[in-house]
């Protein structure tokens, strides 16, 4: 587990700074958001001193009183359109539990089944030997929720498996989970199985994860793109055909919506980052917040960040300071292509300007501090990329390849400006990057824009709706099936 502390070039204050945003923010958050700093903080190697907690928690407190006396009357809360699900037995089984995104997704769906009454249960396939703080910290979180974590092998998983309305797979590589643990009763399972898929990676094209894919009851897919490519690829290469699939957008949490319609929290965050990082309050961040890769393109961006830089010089711009924010570093993970990052960076003579900040779940601080988004991610993209509409949601515009899920988020123009992928889109992106850093309104423009089109189809009960016709859908073929047995 890497250390989730900023990787600054010689601001040795962080992290007497970090407590202090880390605190704020923490009491301003659900009890669902808050476990991510307390597991990150675990983590974390620095030293916590009292004065400093106590700093931080009397800024936090002042930061809530302020924003409690604007508060307005909430509006009466809308029945969830997952209601149907109540007392449904619904299995989730997941290839790992971990911080990644598919794990965390698949717990949102438990809790927004756990809130209509649903009675659920979470297994792991893939399992460390020994229980290590993550999995500990997110199996207590879910057990706080009611959701039953029970093992994924043996009598009790068949039976439960057996007995449930609904069985949710997560991700392709949970595949093979259905043949080593069910054996000779799989085909009593496929048809109430709900395949939810987020990868799309060639190497998970293989039938030892996918061959039951035609005889589940549904699959579902974040995007419309990675849909198309998952039909195409499996019939292709593996000559399958897919089940019925259903495209499901995601949508932002309550929680992080409360962050970033919150001015008074934006503003502490804002402030506490970018001193932690030693920038003004004036100058312009682009930020990209993604696990430091190749595929996500942290160098192309580099490039594209120095040519921008060197644009502006060239034609003596008269413009605050840009600087590049990389949030997802982890040497441990990756520790050619990091050290290959900060070479680039030494070579070209702009530590000063570029800032690494180590992996970790919490993004609203980076939010809230940043200007532009940059959504680099190579290849065939992203399959969504829930970042792209978190930023959004802060009116954030966004600067990100035109491939994937990112080209049904973002509206070129509108809500942000595309590139093309790979070498040919360093260029591009270097003069997106001083065409927001030169219009300063056509920046603020597309980030209000970016917020209307989150409030009109990107929020968790947007996500919530389409995911209730989905289930609804998944049930009735289900029960339509087990009568034709039974029959």
């Amino acid at each position: 587990m890497a250390k989730h502390t900023a990787v600054g070039w010689g601001h040795h204050h962080y992290h007497h700074l970090q407590n202090r945003w880390l605190l704020a923010l923490l009491l301003m958050l659900s009890v669902s958001t808050v476990i991510a700093f307390f597991m990150r903080s675990a983590f974390d190697s620095c030293d916590r001193t009292v004065s400093a907690a106590v700093d931080g928690i009397g800024s936090a407190r002042h930061v809530i009183q302020v924003a409690e006396k604007r508060t307005t009357p909430v509006a009466a809360v809308k029945p969830s359109p997952l209601s149907f699900m109540k007392s449904k037995v619904v299995l989730l089984v997941s290839h790992e539990l971990s911080l990644s995104g598919g794990p965390l997704l698949l717990m949102e769906l438990a809790f927004l089944l756990r809130s209509v009454g649903a009675e659920v249960y979470w297994m792991t396939i893939m399992k460390p030997s020994e229980t290590d703080e993550v999995t500990y910290s997110l199996e207590h979180k879910m057990l706080d929720r009611g959701v039953q974590v029970v093992s994924a092998k043996g009598k009790e998983a068949l039976d439960t498996a057996l007995r449930a309305d609904l069985v949710v797979l997560n991700t392709a590589v949970a595949g093979k989970w259905l043949d080593v643990v069910l054996k000779g009763d799989v085909h009593r399972v496929l048809p109430k199985v709900l395949w939810w898929i987020h990868e799309m990676r060639g190497h998970y094209f293989k039938l030892d994860y996918v061959k039951h894919l035609p005889f589940v009851a549904g699959a579902m897919i974040d995007s419309h793109v990675t849909t198309e490519y998952w039909k195409n690829r499996t019939q292709e290469r593996l000559k399958i055909k897919m089940p019925d699939t259903y495209v499901v957008h995601l949508g932002n949490s309550k929680e992080l919506m409360q962050v970033a319609e919150d001015t008074v929290a934006k503003r502490v965050l804002r402030e506490h980052v970018r001193e932690s990082l030693g920038v003004l309050n004036e100058d312009l961040l682009f930020a990209i917040i993604n696990s430091v890769s190749r595929g996500k393109g942290q160098d192309l961006f580099l490039r594209s960040f120095y040519e921008a830089l060197q644009l502006i010089k060239e034609k003596k711009m008269q413009i605050p300071p840009l600087h590049a924010v990389i949030v997802g570093s982890d040497m441990s993970a990756q520790t050619k292509f990091e050290m290959e990052l900060r070479d680039y960076v030494v070579q070209k003579k702009i530590q000063g300007r570029v800032h690494f900040v180590n992996k970790t779940l919490t993004v609203a601080p980076y939010l809230a501090a940043i200007d532009v988004l940059v959504q680099n991610s190579q290849a065939r993209g992203e399959c969504f990329g829930r970042i792209t509409i978190e930023a959004m949601a802060f009116q954030l515009p966004v600067l990100g390849t035109a491939a994937g899920g990112t080209t049904e988020i973002v509206v070129n123009g509108t809500t942000g400006l595309l590139h093309p992928v790979g070498k040919p889109g360093v260029t591009p992106l270097a003069k997106n990057i001083v065409k927001l850093a030169t219009h300063v309104e056509r920046r603020l423009t597309m980030g209000k824009r970016g917020y209307e089109r989150v409030k009109e189809r990107f929020l968790e009960q947007h996500m919530a709706e389409r995911i209730a016709g989905v289930l609804k859908e998944v049930l009735r073929k289900s029960k339509n099936k087990s009568s034709r047995l039974i029959s």
